[in-house]
């Protein structure tokens, strides 16, 4: 247990005395915990739904204005300093740990949900089709992206820049004082950045470990229930725990660029054996259809009920408010991941980079496998819409036997969730490490194990105890009070910025002389 004496205990206790809390009440109490979360989560998209539009809206604005003006040009990191990785090892591991397991979750599962079920619109018709790609396209855009940047960038500034030790509160160092980073209210806010990545990683290691099992269920026939997406998380969360202990350099580096070539291999398979000219058409109109209408996704938040009614639930806070709470969840162990593999790039360069790149390869993705799904049915064999509507987890496996070679392909897709699914949990290991050892930026291997060990248990505990719904209500939850630290996060960086313009300040006596001189005349 050598890794104790090497934490910050007033991070370290606190966030673990939670989560063992969480989980001991979620496997003791399992429909009682299920019913106080979700109560909390129906109080939080009611009264504060509009908060998390408003705000995550916001939060894309403050990056193009960053990106595009005098800020730009600054440097995360000494003006000598320059970049550890290639440009596309620093795209694969950013990618992969920011977005994989989900997006190959929700690629055909989030479109065809709209497809069948619309909160708009006829069902099952070519209009909703496109309404479909262009809600799912908005969804995994520019606004996720956008807290990953802002946090990650605002990490890099403070650890590499002005050399403050590698945690959230070292970027209020502006408003606290460098004195003040040990005191109560930073060690608070680091708590808060653990809690929250360990809700976030949980949901999408939830949903991974989900989709595996369908794919063993197409594949070999395994049943799918809970007991045995449980099984899967251990078996994978040994494994990510093998991969952390190895290190950024060996194990996710290297993981990162096989995700990215299986990736490859599965999105030109697609395009080539799917509907190709389909794929196309359909990825132009619903790119432009996104950017046309971006403003009015943003804010819309369903204040009549138009959507409600129709859906027959809380559509925006169920859809919109909750991946911008998943995406808010990630920001601390994303934003830290990515400002641990950013250290010499600029601000322009950043937030570029961050934002463009994933972002088209998330369109690219989503194109491709979403109207391949919604092709099928709208002019093929049929039925995705109608197993999504069963089984989330069996869309990308049905829409692959759908398609010649698709048996094949369902191992590579297996494997590829596996995949990401390490590097993601990967990730999260590192960052929660390196906030729980005082900005450690090689965290002890015993404390990586450790919270790799309490990602999996809560991610076990949430799916036993109510699958999908649960995996969601804690994202939501936890990531309200981080929500309010990114804007805080916002208002230190602006101020840090500032200053890299500021003049020099003169001592009393040289400024003394210049009043003297400028008195003669």
């Amino acid at each position: 247990m050598d890794f104790l004496k090497k934490l910050d205990k007033k991070v370290f206790y606190p966030s673990a005395l939670i989560c063992l809390v969480f989980i001991a009440w979620m496997a003791a109490m399992p429909e009682a915990a299920g019913n106080a979360i979700n109560a909390a989560l129906t109080f939080i998209n009611t009264t504060f739904g509009w908060l998390y539009l408003t705000l995550v809206s916001i939060f894309v604005l403050v990056c193009f204005i960053l990106a595009f003006s005098k800020y730009g040009k600054i440097k995360l990191g000494k003006d000598d300093d320059e970049p550890e990785y290639s440009t596309f090892s620093w795209f694969a591991m950013l990618f992969s740990a920011a977005m994989g397991i989900g997006l190959i979750f929700w690629s055909i599962a989030e479109p065809m949900s709209y497809f069948v079920a619309p909160p708009v619109g006829e069902p099952n018709t070519a209009a909703t089709a496109q309404w479909s790609l262009r809600q799912t396209i908005f969804h995994w855009g520019l606004h996720p992206w956008s807290i990953y940047a802002i946090t990650g960038m605002a990490l890099a500034y403070a650890g590499f820049r002005k050399d403050l030790p590698a945690r959230i509160s070292s970027i209020f160092e502006p408003v606290l004082g460098r004195n003040n980073l040990n005191g109560g209210l930073a060690k608070a806010i680091d708590v808060f950045a653990v809690i929250a990545s360990i809700a976030g990683v949980a949901t999408s290691l939830g949903f991974g470990a989900m989709q595996i099992n369908g794919g063993l269920n197409y594949l070999i026939g395994i049943t799918v229930e809970n007991s045995v997406t449980v099984v899967i998380i251990a078996v994978v969360t040994c494994l990510f725990i093998i991969s952390a202990v190895t290190g950024i350099k060996r194990g996710i580096l290297w993981l990162s660029n096989i995700n990215m070539s299986l990736m490859g291999i599965l999105m030109v398979f697609m395009l080539v054996a799917g509907p190709t000219l389909y794929i196309l058409n359909s990825i132009v109109s619903a790119t432009g259809d996104y950017l046309q209408n971006i403003a009015w996704l943003s804010f819309y938040a369903d204040p009549n009920g138009v959507y409600a009614k129709q859906a027959g639930y809380d559509w925006v806070g169920g859809w919109t408010v909750f991946y911008w709470a998943w995406w808010i969840s990630w920001g601390p162990f994303v934003g830290g991941f990515i400002a641990r593999i950013s250290k010499g790039r600029t601000v322009r360069e950043f937030v570029l980079g961050v934002l463009i790149a994933p972002v088209l390869l998330s369109i690219l993705w989503l194109g491709i496998f979403g109207s391949t799904a919604i092709h099928i049915d709208l002019f093929g064999a049929g039925g995705i819409g109608e197993a999504v509507s069963k089984d989330m987890t069996s869309a990308l496996f049905i829409t692959l036997s759908n398609l010649p070679g698709g048996h094949v392909f369902a191992i590579v897709a297996t494997a590829l969730i596996a995949t990401f699914f390490i590097t993601s949990a990967d990730s999260a290991t590192f960052c929660i490490g390196m906030y729980s050892s005082g900005g450690d930026l090689e965290p002890d291997t015993g404390l990586k194990v450790f919270w790799g060990v309490i990602e999996g248990a809560v991610t076990a505990a949430l799916v036993a105890s109510g699958g999908i719904a649960a995996l969601k209500a804690s994202s939501i939850l936890s990531a309200f009070p981080f929500m309010l630290i990114i804007c805080g996060i916002i208002y230190c960086m602006f101020k840090s910025f500032n200053g890299e313009f500021a003049p020099p300040k003169k001592s009393a006596k040289g400024a003394a002389m210049a009043d003297r001189e400028a008195a003669r005349g």
